[in-house]
């Protein structure tokens, strides 16, 4: 047992470091000491990749009620309608505090002279009420974001640092069910250190790295999903992966997003022969929401042995697409696709986790101190298929919510147990790296393969099978060669892998995200999958 153990004290410990960690470390800073670990450099998570915008009604033509409706019906009936009321209602006061710290979005003048904010529209959406930021939305924001909380003298942000475990009642053999801190890989380092809190925050993104292709960046590996679940806490709704509709298809393109508003500014989904497809399956056509437009895409690329469909916005004035696409004319044209020419190779990508660990309107978890915000979480606002443009909105309405409930209790009323150290004592550096290299590539493509845009019960349970074997060759490294990075994130996405196969196949219907060609049909009454950890000791 190691006597040189570092460890560090605060009041929060926000593990993630985009729009919800953030936004909540700003909200709390004043009156608390507030520590945030960001698994890799501050600009690597999901939120600084986000292209399209963050929904709100802004519009005087538009209405919270529309909102809430546009959500709901984009959710395929299994939304928690709360959640929705929540997020609508409290989404234009969230982006006014964004908008305090000096988030830049795009701004149009009218005929009067009047400036306004530019509203664009999106699959799913019946009103504009998009905010963006050109097609950067998500850079603009975490750029501010990361602007402000660098200067405030009570954040105190970790880079490369991962979180390994969380550390419980159960891990200090105290009663109760409560999170003290966490156990923290500080990869700079190559240490294990110990962080204690008086409340933690999950703010973490999902996981879509578990499939092997992905809009997302490297980190987001489910680590706040899994931690979450070994605690004890609950987990919901894991089988609905949001597949991206449209990412470049390109082969030195790796995760480039093709944002959804191409499309609300007119562009087409088109066969390799030209020809359009999605009236075929929709009659909001290209403005179907994502899972419609996903498994069209998969329908005729397989159909058509293609590998992949095309986007096309070359009938839009190349002024047009240059001001309203900047980011995307430059990327595609690095790769010699000139957009406003020629329509461009897209294929679909798993893109947003919209289940996740179980919490109230507040963020609370079932553990005491823990709380969970943004991709992580899962609060019923996206049901079976999140609405384009509601996932930053849900990261700044919830992270006010926790802000409000950690802010509303004294932070400094607990008393710490002893923490065990973390012991190294018998295990060794890993002369075997290319195992968890081998296994990491086995667990996406077998994911992407079985677990993928359409499903079958066969698929699954092959899944299932393999995922164990690959479960119990991790287990066995784990507990004999020093952590890594890789082998952190593989831990993770085997047990996120397994709690998606899980809810999949409790699932006997169709519905939004998850498509089972053995039961097509939709159920009369939906409920949500809820895992609990005890069901499964």
């Amino acid at each position: 047992m190691s006597n040189n153990q570092v460890e560090h004290t605060c009041d929060v410990l926000v593990i993630g470091a985009g729009a919800a960690g953030l936004t909540l470390a700003l909200r709390l800073a004043d009156s608390a000491n507030v520590i945030v670990l960001s698994k890799s450099k501050l600009k690597e998570g999901s939120t600084y990749y986000a292209q399209g915008g963050i929904a709100a009604v802004f519009d005087e033509t538009d209405s919270i009620e529309s909102h809430v409706q546009d959500t709901l019906i984009a959710g395929a009936g299994l939304c928690d309608e709360t959640a929705v009321r929540v997020t609508a209602e409290n989404a234009r006061s969230s982006l006014e505090t964004l908008i305090s710290y000096g988030v830049p979005f795009d701004t149009v003048t009218n005929s009067d002279g009047e400036e306004h904010y530019h509203l664009t529209r999106e699959g799913g959406h019946s009103h504009r009420r998009i905010l963006h930021a050109a097609d950067a939305t998500g850079k603009a924001v975490q750029k501010t974001l990361i602007r402000s909380a660098q200067s405030h003298p009570n954040i105190h942000i970790y880079e490369r640092y991962n979180a390994v475990d969380l550390i419980t009642s159960k891990t200090t053999k105290q009663s109760g069910k409560r999170v003290y801190g966490a156990y923290v890989w500080n990869r700079n380092e190559e240490q294990v250190e110990v962080v204690k809190a008086a409340k933690v925050i999950l703010a973490t993104g999902g996981a879509s790295k578990v499939y092997q292709y992905t809009s997302n960046p490297d980190i987001a590996s489910g680590d706040g999903i899994a931690m979450a679940w070994r605690a004890g806490c609950r987990v919901a709704n894991m089988e609905f992966n949001q597949f991206h509709p449209t990412c470049l298809f390109h082969p030195d393109a790796r995760n480039f997003l093709l944002t959804e508003a191409l499309r609300g500014e007119g562009a087409y989904l088109r066969r390799p022969d030209g020809t359009r497809f999605m009236p075929d399956f929709d009659e909001r056509a290209e403005l179907a929401p994502r899972d419609i437009v996903a498994r069209a895409i998969d329908y005729e690329m397989k159909r058509l042995g293609a590998d992949c469909m095309y986007l096309d916005i070359s009938h839009k004035p190349k002024a047009f697409i240059k001001q309203h696409f900047p980011n995307i004319y430059k990327r595609c044209k690095q790769y010699g696709i000139k957009i406003h020419k020629q329509p461009i190779p897209v294929v679909p990508a798993a893109h947003y986790t919209c289940g996740g660990v179980m919490t109230n309107m507040q963020g609370q978890t079932d553990l005491d101190g823990l709380y969970a915000i943004g991709e992580v979480a899962y609060t019923g606002l996206h049901g079976a298929n999140r609405m384009a443009s509601n996932s930053l909105l849900e990261c700044l309405v919830f992270a006010e919510a926790a802000a409000k409930h950690i802010l509303a209790t004294p932070l400094n009323q607990i008393d710490f147990p002893s923490m065990p150290a973390w012991d190294e004592s018998q295990v060794s550096n890993s002369d075997e790296e290319v195992v968890i290299q081998h296994n990491w590539h086995e667990l996406r493509l077998l994911m992407w393969d079985y677990v993928g845009i359409v499903r079958t019960n066969k698929r699954l349970e092959r899944a299932m099978r393999r995922i164990e074997l690959l479960q119990q060759e991790v287990r066995e490294y784990y507990a004999h060669f020093k952590v890594s990075n890789n082998l952190l994130e593989l831990r993770n996405l085997l047990d996120v892998a397994e709690l998606i196969v899980r809810c999949a196949m409790s699932r006997q219907e169709s519905r939004g995200l998850h498509y089972n060609l053995d039961y097509p049909q939709q159920e009369e009454n939906p409920k949500p999958s809820i895992l609990t950890p005890d069901a499964f000791k």
